[in-house]
């Protein structure tokens, strides 16, 4: 087979008019030709850090929206499934994506649970840690969140290090807003990335200490404003990454996306190739062509060099989609779920008063609120006057103080409860059992009633995401592991778009409601957070009481 086009070499900085030959799956040649093709062929997109759960979809059918955008592999974190059903999750994600061209590169998750301060459906201890990094499968040890076990030393931190240094595989960081020394010991831990930092001042200060870090830009986290500053001068030690891209987001585009905002800023072209397509493939040691003769053949063609507009994909010299059509294949696979409990009642979510009626007045005590931020997984703490109706404490619609609760998933137990600001709506509720990191039922709404018929609806469809107002309600069924469908990539991301815009005509502001809504039981992220145990503060890390002292 032989494509002739405009030949991106990105390691010598030109472009020249050529032909590549495919054998066998690999390029056995590529030689300079005149032609009249104007389409430019270069290799493919690669995300450097996704968890592929967040996209609310198994890896197969990930796979089949991701290649229509050029995409050709990953670097995948299943943290996720792996806090639902541990190692056998981590498996079930291998398995699944092997079955597909896309060349998913999995790593072994770091930090199930994330924290013991939330209920988890399973550990990964070191041992297991050790079990899994010795698989070829496996080529990374993934994201290091536990940042204080590291700085304290904690033994099974180090310990799960040392067995990825001891494989020779990378060790990728987790580290928001560390500085200093105490980032320098991070690093010299053996921390080799970060897809954490959120202002230009961090990223550099990890650049500069050798630290390579991230461009991310999901669905809810956006830092490419923040960070794409550092792109022209980094460029050798930089990586576009989605970390968590929704359904209906990645319908409409994955990383040429990034590249196509990157170029348009005036960033010179290679410099953005390299960051999206090479230093990956060289940072993890990964199974991907680059565009070299007896690479394996994995390359994409573009109509320019603008907007990226992918003309045609080729994984081991397969052609897996063109102009907008997926030609990767259905996979058949089993729903993995352990999501086992009661439904609840509306007394469950109820909240008794730190006053009463008789004793309200300007002085009267405040409640700590949850603030979210619009395109940040941090969030900040404020207090605020409660507002109390027949001694129990509701939500108050007109200053978007909403009530929030975090539900165990795994056993029966009792809500634990919070407000939270920004989410803005003004009646119904939303909730999700997609919610970082141990994937219990997280919420929000108006009243005790809406949220709690959201949980029942999420209990009855053992796992998903739904908006209710009254008897309206819509929902996404999630049965594998209850946070992810069963269903194909394109009908997710048209029902998702739904209960999305459902929930914004019930008034969130939130550009990604459900993606914000999944972070606020992220206790690794400060500030304020809700887990099934208890109101947490991930600056102090320990649990807070929802009263103001």
């Amino acid at each position: 087979m032989q494509i002739q086009g405009q030949i991106v070499d990105i390691k010598n900085r030109k472009i020249y008019s050529g032909e590549i030959t495919v054998e066998n799956g690999k390029i056995s040649a590529i030689i300079e030709k005149k032609h009249s093709i104007k389409n430019y062929i270069l290799p493919g997109f690669i995300d450097a850090h996704i968890h592929i759960e967040s996209s609310m979809l198994v890896p197969s059918e990930f796979a089949k929206l991701a290649v229509v955008h050029g995409t050709v592999a990953t670097i995948s974190d299943p943290h996720e499934i792996a806090n639902v059903l541990g190692k056998e999750g981590v498996y079930f994600m291998i398995e699944n994506g092997k079955k597909v061209p896309l060349k998913f590169h999995f790593g072994a998750p770091s930090c199930v649970p994330a924290t013991h301060f939330e209920t988890a459906g399973a550990t990964i201890d070191a041992e297991g840690i050790k079990e899994l990094l010795a698989s070829p499968d496996i080529h990374y040890l993934a994201e290091m969140m536990n940042y204080p076990g590291v700085l304290f030393d904690d033994p099974e931190v180090l310990k799960k290090i040392y067995y990825a240094k001891q494989r020779n595989k990378p060790v990728d960081g987790h580290a928001p807003g560390l500085r200093g020394e105490s980032v320098q010991k991070y690093i010299r831990a053996g921390i080799t990335t970060d897809h954490e930092c959120f202002t230009f001042e961090e990223a550099q200060e990890k650049l500069s200490l050798g630290m390579k870090v991230l461009i991310r830009e999901g669905s809810a986290a956006k830092n490419f404003n923040a960070l794409i500053d550092l792109l022209p001068e980094y460029y050798e030690n930089m990586m576009f990454c989605s970390d968590d891209k929704h359904p209906d987001d990645l319908i409409l585009g994955h990383i040429n996306l990034l590249c196509s905002r990157a170029v348009a800023k005036g960033i010179d072209v290679f410099k953005v190739l390299q960051a999206a397509c090479i230093n990956p493939v060289h940072h993890y040691k990964m199974n991907v062509g680059l565009l070299n003769t007896n690479d394996a053949a994995d390359f994409i063609v573009v109509e320019d060099l603008i907007n990226f507009k992918i003309i045609q994909t080729y994984i081991n010299g397969e052609l897996v989609a063109e102009k907008g059509n997926s030609f990767v294949k259905d996979v058949l696979f089993e729903t993995p779920n352990n999501f086992n409990i009661d439904v609840k009642d509306i007394t469950d979510f109820e909240v008794p008063s730190v006053v009463t009626n008789s004793n309200v007045s300007e002085q009267a005590k405040q409640i700590r609120v949850i603030e979210a931020l619009e395109g940040q997984l941090i969030t900040n703490e404020i207090h605020h006057k409660p507002l109390i109706e027949n001694e129990k404490i509701i939500s108050d619609i007109e200053n978007d103080i909403l009530k929030m609760a975090v539900v165990n998933r795994y056993k029966n137990t009792k809500p634990a409860i919070a407000f939270i600001k920004n989410f803005g709506l003004k009646k119904g509720a939303i909730a999700s059992s997609v919610a970082h990191d141990c994937h219990n039922i997280v919420v929000v709404g108006t009243s005790d009633k809406e949220i709690c018929n959201a949980v029942n609806l999420i209990i009855k469809n053992k796992g998903g995401i739904c908006t209710v107002n009254g008897s309206e309600n819509k929902s996404l069924a999630l049965p594998v592991a209850g946070i992810m469908s069963n269903k194909n990539g394109w009908e997710t991301g048209k029902l998702y778009q739904e209960i999305d815009a459902m929930a914004k005509e019930l008034g969130s502001s939130l550009n990604a409601p459900f993606m914000t809504l999944s972070f606020m039981a992220l206790l690794v992220i400060p500030d304020l957070k809700l887990s099934d145990k208890g109101l947490f503060s991930g600056s102090s890390f320990t649990f807070v009481d929802l009263e103001v002292k």
